[in-house]
């Protein structure tokens, strides 16, 4: 079948899903493959589940003229979701970075969806999977997309690129993420650099954070560049004005007030302006949708549990994020603080130096308490609390139990799931 006859049938029925589990009725399946599945073996599932049409790429598994039978799943899917894309007329708005791009995707939508009819990715699908699932949710009354797009490994921008064909783009910051995957910083910073190297030979226009000098020197000779800056005149300029605990910020006069702590957070806030300037929308707009907006889903969340103060940055970590997590959470003015760290994972060669540095690092800012969990941060040389994995962290927190009105910083990656120490605190 060919791509426009497949989304002919898509946009009678535009609904995808990948997983039996979750099949509505008319949805199309998509029977990708994994490392321990093959989608191909639930093609009856599906239709038995109300699905109108199930795309497969092996022959035994055809059922009847509901069956439609391709090369290979995953890229049928991408091509449909390029196909739809160019079809439509919404214009699209990538973001990539080490850090913060799930807030700052977040902030972007709520600014512009005070005047535009926008849609974002849904949490994290922010790889070769998640990006055409995005893109196949436009609907025709769809004005702005923010699409969020990650990578752990070099060349995988260039190709969700090619699949979203971004109008603008944003590069929340270069970052110790993925660092085995990439081959380090300089892996890194040319990594996400592919959306900075697709929107300019498509002489497409480009955000920045003109604070960063790596921005800044990468774009200096591109002229379609719209950027924030707290003292270069030459961009629009933005004042962080507090951290305690949350990001206040002063923009034309104008104070903001987020629901976001930390210092990282400020930018990711200027994102979310400078677009919405761009996109015309009143400042006072702007300023009620960040005002409006509040993380969740781990993500730097503000908790109050059995008394204690907890920041609750068990998403995801790594040696960026955690360095300036836990510098933010030292200046912050409160008492007996307590740190819990997961390890960082994807870290090659580098995972023993950068789990040490944390542990220094934690040990140089004078915490009251810092407990490390995991393999990584069970062989540093330090003197903090050393547990192996979050069993041990669980019987240590039951028998030692916190000062009373403790503030607590809990962060790790995600698989160390540390938000499972809500139900032990």
């Amino acid at each position: 079948m060919k791509i426009q006859d497949l989304h002919s049938a898509f946009l009678a029925n535009p609904s995808i899903s990948t997983d039996t589990r979750k099949i509505k009725e008319n949805d199309i399946f998509f029977a990708l493959k994994g490392d321990n599945f093959n989608g191909n073996t639930y093609a009856q599932k599906a239709l038995d589940s109300g699905a109108s049409l199930v795309i497969i790429d092996e022959k035994e598994y055809f059922i009847d003229q509901r069956t439609i039978i391709v090369d290979n799943v995953l890229t049928t899917l991408q091509q449909l979701a390029n196909f739809h894309r160019k079809q439509s007329k919404v214009e699209i708005i990538s973001l990539t970075g080490s850090n913060g791009k799930t807030t700052t995707k977040e902030l972007i939508n709520a600014v512009l969806s005070t005047t535009h009819k926008t849609i974002a990715t849904i949490g994290n699908l922010n790889n070769h999977i998640g990006v055409p699932l995005t893109l196949l949710r436009i609907q025709q009354d769809t004005e702005i997309a923010i699409v969020e797009m990650g990578a752990n490994h070099l060349k995988e921008i260039e190709f969700l690129c090619s699949i979203a064909e971004p109008d603008y783009g944003y590069i929340t910051n270069f970052g110790k993420a993925h660092l085995e995957g990439f081959g380090g910083v300089e892996g890194v910073i040319k990594g996400k650099s592919e959306l900075y190297d697709y929107l300019t030979t498509n002489k497409n226009s480009i955000f920045l954070n003109a604070d960063d000098p790596i921005q800044l020197e990468k774009l200096a000779a591109y002229t379609k560049k719209y950027g924030f800056s707290t003292e270069n005149s030459k961009y629009y300029n933005i004042t962080l004005v507090e951290v305690q605990p949350f990001v206040t910020i002063k923009a034309e006069g104008s104070i903001i007030k987020s629901n976001l702590i930390g210092t990282y957070n400020f930018p990711n806030c200027c994102a979310a302006i400078i677009i919405g300037k761009f996109f015309n929308i009143e400042l006072n707009k702007i300023k009620n949708a960040i005002e409006s907006y509040t993380p969740d889903n781990n993500r730097s969340q503000i908790i109050d549990k059995s008394g204690h103060y907890i920041i609750l940055d068990a998403y995801n970590a790594n040696p960026s994020s955690m360095k300036v997590a836990l510098e933010n959470f030292g200046s912050l003015k409160k008492d007996q603080k307590v740190l819990i760290l997961g390890d960082m994972f994807e870290l090659g060669d580098s995972a023993m130096e950068e789990h040490q540095n944390i542990a220094d690092l934690a040990l140089d800012l004078n915490f009251e308490k810092v407990i490390l969990v995991g393999e990584n941060f069970n062989r540093t040389s330090t003197k903090s609390i050393k547990l192996k994995n979050f069993d041990d962290l669980n019987v240590y927190l039951k028998e030692s139990k916190l000062k009373p009105k403790s503030s607590i910083l809990i962060k790790g990656s995600r698989g160390m799931a540390l938000e499972r120490v809500l139900d032990v605190i």
